[in-house]
C-alpha cells in the first residue's frame, strides 16, 4: 500500500535541516535501502509505502478498516487503563503504524518508521501494531524526532509487538528530541514458541523527560533481548528500563544498558522474572558519570518462581579512570581525544543477533551527535 505526500509536505521533508533531523534517527526515505517507509507528522500519515511484497506497511487507521481481525491485536498486551497516558492515547484522533511481515518471509532490508513532532506544545498520540508472522524475519528502524525549533510538546506512544512461532523481530528505536519535550512510550511484546525479539534503544540528545518500561512475555524456547544506550544531559530525566517475563520452559532473556549522565538524571531499571522451569536470564547495567551534577540510579530485579532457573545480574557506576586517560595520552592522544575514545568504547554494545545493517545505523546515529556531546 502506498500513499504519496503532498507537494508542500515533500518540500518540507527535503529541507536540509529536516533531512538532518531524520538522518539523525536513521530515516533515509530511500527505496533502494529500505523495505518500506512510514512517516507520521503529528497525527497525520504523510508516507506509507512498501517496496517488497513480503511486508505490509500502513497507518493503523487504515489497517483497522482493512482487517477485521486486527482488533484481536489492538490494546491486547498494553492495557487501555494502564495509566493516565494510555487512557489519553486511547482517543479517536490517535494514529500510528501497522507493520507486518508475511508468513515465512525474510525481510532483511530494514523497514523505517518515523514519528515526527511538527507543532510546538502539541501532543502526538500514537498506537503501533507490529506483527512478525510465523517463520518470518522482520527488521525495523523507528526514528522519533521533533522539528527544528520545536522545543516543547509531548509524545505518547503505544506499541504492541507480536512475534509468532519461529519468527524473529529486530526493532531499533532512535530518539532525538529537544529540551522541553516529554516522551512516554508504553510498549509490550508477546514472543511465541522459538521466537526471537530484539529491541534496541538509543537516546543521546536533550529531552525534558523520557519514561518507559517495555515488557516482553516470552513463551517456550523463545528469546527476548533488550539493549539501550542512553545519555542524559543537564535538565534531562530519563526513567527507562525493560522487563522480561519468562513464561515458557527453556526461554531466555538478556537486558543490557549503557548510561551516561552529563548533568541529567537516569533511572535505569531492569526486571527478569522466571515463571517456568529451565529458563535463563542476565541483566547488565553500566553507568558512567561525566558531571558532578548528574544522577544514575540502577534498579536491577530478578524474580524466580522455580528452583531450576538461571538468573543473574551485574551493575556498575563510575567515572572515567585517570589511568586510562594517561595511557591513551602516552600513545599520542590529547586528553580530549582520549576521553572521547573511552566514552566511545563504553557505548559499544555487543547486541546478539542484530543484522549488520542495523548495527551500522546505530553507529551512525551515535557518531552524528557524539561530537556535540563530548
Amino acid at each position: 500500500m502506498s500513499k504519496g505526500v503532498s507537494e508542500s509536505e515533500q518540500l518540507e521533508i527535503e529541507k536540509p535541516e529536516v533531512k538532518k533531523r531524520l538522518e539523525s534517527v536513521g530515516i533515509e526515505l530511500d527505496p533502494s535501502r529500505r523495505a518500506a517507509s512510514f512517516v507520521q507528522v503529528d497525527q497525520e500519515t504523510t508516507t506509507a509505502s512498501s517496496f517488497l511484497e513480503s511486508v505490509e506497511v500502513m497507518s493503523i487507521r487504515d489497517a483497522l478498516e482493512k482487517y477485521e481481525w486486527l482488533k484481536d491485536y489492538y490494546w491486547k498486551i498494553v492495557r487501555r487503563d494502564q495509566d493516565d497516558f494510555t487512557r489519553e492515547a486511547d482517543s479517536e484522533d490517535v494514529n500510528g503504524y501497522f507493520i507486518r511481515s508475511l508468513p515465512g518471509k525474510k525481510v532483511d532490508i530494514p523497514v523505517e518508521a518515523c514519528l515526527y513532532l511538527r507543532k510546538a506544545k502539541s501532543k502526538q498520540k500514537v498506537h503501533n501494531v507490529i506483527i512478525a508472522e510465523e517463520g518470518s524475519e522482520l527488521n525495523i528502524i523507528s526514528g522519533c524526532t521533533s522539528h527544528p525549533g520545536v522545543t516543547s510538546g509531548m509524545h505518547l506512544g503505544i506499541s504492541e509487538f507480536y512475534v509468532k512461532k519461529d519468527a524473529k523481530l529486530t526493532f531499533t528505536m532512535i530518539h532525538s528530541w529537544e529540551s522541553d519535550i516529554e516522551v512516554r512510550p508504553r510498549s509490550a511484546a508477546h514472543v511465541e514458541e522459538n521466537g526471537v525479539f530484539i529491541s534496541n534503544y538509543v537516546l543521546m540528545n536533550p529531552v525534558k523527560l523520557v519514561q518507559m518500561y517495555p515488557t516482553a512475555y516470552v513463551e517456550k524456547n523463545s528469546t527476548a533481548i533488550f539493549s539501550s544506550i542512553i545519555v542524559a544531559l543537564e535538565n534531562s530525566t530519563v526513567d527507562s528500563g525493560s522487563r522480561v517475563i519468562l513464561k515458557g520452559e527453556g526461554s531466555s532473556a538478556e537486558i543490557v544498558s549503557r548510561t551516561i549522565s552529563k548533568g541529567g538524571t537516569i533511572i535505569a531499571r531492569g526486571h527478569i522474572a522466571g515463571e517456568a522451569p529451565e529458563v535463563k536470564g542476565h541483566l547488565e547495567c553500566r553507568g558512567l558519570m561525566l558531571s558532578e551534577e548528574g544522577v544514575i540510579h540502577a534498579i536491577p530485579e530478578l524474580e524466580a518462581k522455580y528452583p531450576n532457573v538461571d538468573l543473574s545480574h551485574e551493575a556498575a557506576i563510575g567515572k572515567i579512570a585517570e589511568e586510562e586517560i594517561f595511557y591513551l595520552q602516552s600513545r599520542g592522544m590529547s586528553r580530549d581525544e582520549a576521553t572521547a575514545a573511552i566514552i566511545r568504547g563504553f557505548l559499544e554494545v555487543d547486541i546478539k543477533g542484530i543484522p549488520e545493517v542495523l548495527k551500522r545505523e546505530i553507529d551512525k546515529a551515535i557518531s552524528m551527535v557524539e561530537k556535540d556531546l563530548f
